[in-house]
């Protein structure tokens, strides 16, 4: 999948408003994501979630997908 310039803007304004943000904050951001269920949260929270899978190793991906595919099964 190719990036645009559009998702370039998006990942860079994420970074300058999210940058410092303590653990907190984020859960606050996530949280109020969920709860609000809008469409234009979900670019953000991909976001946050390519970050996590690119600082996470391959058995934290494992636990991660793991959970995912459990979490679909329920849903």
């Amino acid at each position: 999948m190719a990036t645009t310039y559009r998702d370039l803007n998006l990942r860079q304004a994420l970074n300058t408003k999210l940058k410092g943000a303590k653990p907190h904050d984020l859960q606050d951001i996530i949280e109020d994501a969920i709860t609000l269920q809008e469409e234009k949260t979900l670019p953000g929270l991909g976001y946050l979630f390519e970050l996590l899978w690119e600082k996470s190793d391959a058995s934290m991906r494992a636990t991660m997908l793991q959970k995912i595919s459990e979490a679909l099964t329920t849903a």
